[in-house]
């Protein structure tokens, strides 16, 4: 269980460490520092981006784009539920964001553990396929 925190805990880093709602992110601090950072922003934006290719194929290779439609599905309908008894409201647009970010990094860290809780469920394990 410990692999799948820990996947999950690095797509949310991923995600927070783009954008969140603090002055904190790479996003923020891309545009703020433009002219001045420019080729710091580009190595940091390309670091970015090879979490996300290796989130984004992992993902799709393992569950897919449906998977990854019912996952957003399922933690939705959550969401609906706690709104629906009170105990959220969505008039806080900070942690509107930050509920995303959790929603988004799930989805993410579902997708690279889900051969580990496969092989849990079934037993069976996943041979990539390998052309020779």
């Amino acid at each position: 269980m410990t692999g799948i925190a820990l996947r999950w805990g690095f797509a949310f880093v991923l995600l927070a460490a783009t954008y969140n709602p603090t002055r904190w992110n790479f996003t923020r601090w891309a545009a703020d520092g433009y002219p001045d950072n420019l080729p710091l922003a580009v190595l940091f934006g390309l670091i970015l981006l090879v979490g996300y290719v290796i989130y984004l194929r992992a993902t799709l290779r393992s569950i897919g784009a449906f998977g990854m439609i019912l996952v957003a599905a399922l933690v939705g309908a959550l969401i609906w539920v706690l709104i629906d008894w009170g105990v959220l409201t969505l008039n806080n647009p900070t942690l509107n964001l930050w509920l995303g970010l959790i929603v988004l990094s799930a989805i993410l860290g579902i997708g690279l553990s889900w051969s580990l809780v496969r092989r849990r469920l079934s037993g069976q394990l996943d041979v990539d396929e390998l052309d020779e």
